[in-house]
């Protein structure tokens, strides 16, 4: 009974993390039953994969931005432009792919580069900037397009958006084996990485998880991926793009969690003043997230240019709207400071199900822009709502505030420092920050 009171506290100090995962499990079963089963066939899947990787690509850059403070409203024309600057390297001029998406990731960088000097160093707020660069890269989007779209595009650019490993049974199996094996391993990988990070935790006497909670947890977790290979591998296999995006999570996740940048962006977001007194340079850090921010939005253009097999002049739009929805839905906050990559593949996730399951069901986009946009209000409020009940906010929310939480275990981040000796003292490079409140960390000047 005690171990199930210290997992209920434990859970009450966690909501944000456990809600969205809850949300993303509740739309799932719901989407199941409402389209008799189709949701989770083999084939379903493997399209809901493909069709919402570019969005999930976006919410990567897109949690880093916001994490720090800003916002980006250009990404959805900058992978339109992308995709029409590939179409003209490739179909027009008869570059080699393999040459070609070099080539726009380097175009990516620069147009990131553009809008991240405006923000960093002349100092004009991230969303007038973006807001331009939204209207000027659709504008040279139509130019370099001429109104009209440009297709074909080889078979090796066309597997970046829709290709699949190769079957190593060659097609004489029931289940595709690369990806089982691929699926298998990434398991064990995560379940061993757990275990490791827990034992470290409790080493230095970190650890708060109930042991049920985290048995629980991870044994979720590893029945979602095998259930996810089961499905990918009764169908055709592993698409590529799954193994650029798993590539790009591993990366940025680490990136975000135990790097000096990371804790550098996490302490913009924070208190930028705090973080400019504590020796940070938020210039560049902030210069550094926009010129990623725009590598990523050239892969996402590529990625849906390859899918399509077509550079098209409506390429991109409203891809930024998607991205933003997935990073706040994930749980990353308005103010800044909060945020994980994996919160906004979950976020990503939700949105893909609600696109395909409604379009499933044949809702018009009339009534799936209207749901789309109660889903954002309603993630973003319970965000609030949940800092109130921690934090002491509002009238209503403490009303709600269960006794079961610990005091001492809240998950939101500490107030945000002052003074540069407080800045420092709040790093703590040894600890492992709980998923989603990432404290402000290191403060060496790099």
């Amino acid at each position: 009974m005690s171990a199930l009171r210290e997992s209920l506290g434990f859970l009450t100090s966690r909501l944000r993390q456990v809600g969205i995962f809850v949300a993303l499990i509740l739309i799932v079963l719901l989407f199941q039953v409402l389209t008799d089963g189709i949701l989770l066939q083999p084939q379903n899947v493997t399209n809901l994969v493909v069709q919402n990787s570019y969005i999930l690509i976006l919410a990567i850059g897109m949690v880093m931005v916001i994490i720090a403070g800003h916002i980006d409203l250009s990404v959805g024309s900058i992978a339109g432009f992308i995709g029409a600057v590939s179409g003209v390297m490739i179909v027009h001029w008869g570059w080699a792919w393999w040459i070609a998406i070099p080539a726009c990731l380097l175009v990516g960088a620069l147009v990131g580069a553009w809008q991240g000097y405006w923000i960093a160093y002349v100092g004009i707020p991230a969303f007038i900037v973006t807001l331009a660069g939204m209207l000027i890269f659709r504008g040279l989007t139509l130019i370099t397009l001429k109104n009209q779209q440009i297709t074909p595009f080889p078979d090796e650019l066309r597997a970046l958006g829709g290709g699949f490993l190769p079957d190593i049974s060659g097609g004489t199996s029931v289940l595709e084996w690369l990806t089982v094996i691929l699926g298998v391993g990434g398991t064990a990988a995560i379940l061993f990485q757990s275990i490791k990070e827990r034992r470290v935790r409790r080493k230095f006497n970190l650890e708060n998880e109930p042991m049920a909670w985290f048995a629980t947890k991870t044994a979720f977790i590893a029945v979602l991926m095998l259930t996810i290979t089961f499905l990918l591998a009764s169908y055709r296999g592993t698409p590529i793009v799954l193994i650029v995006l798993a590539v790009l999570v591993i990366a940025y996740s680490a990136l975000m969690s135990n790097s000096i940048f990371g804790r550098h962006t996490y302490a913009i977001g924070g208190n930028l003043h705090a973080a400019e007194l504590s020796g940070i340079k938020t210039k560049a850090v902030t210069f550094r997230l926009f010129v990623n921010m725009g590598v990523l939005a050239a892969l996402a253009g590529l990625v849906f240019t390859a899918r399509l097999n077509s550079a098209q002049p409506a390429g991109g739009t409203g891809f930024e709207l998607d991205s933003i929805a997935a990073a706040f839905i994930g749980g990353a906050a308005v103010q800044g400071g909060i945020g994980t990559v994996a919160g906004a593949m979950i976020g990503g996730l939700i949105m893909g199900v609600l696109n395909n399951g409604m379009s499933i069901l044949g809702l018009g986009t009339d009534y799936q822009q209207l749901i789309k946009g109660l889903v954002l209000l309603l993630a973003v409020g319970f965000d609030i709502f949940n800092k109130n009940r921690s934090g002491g906010g509002s009238t209503i929310a403490k009303r709600f505030k269960w006794k079961t939480a610990p005091s001492d275990s809240a998950e939101e981040p500490r107030p945000a420092a002052k003074t540069p000796a407080a800045v420092a003292a709040v790093a703590s490079p040894a600890g492992a920050e709980p998923v989603g409140a990432q404290p402000v960390g290191a403060v060496e000047n790099h």
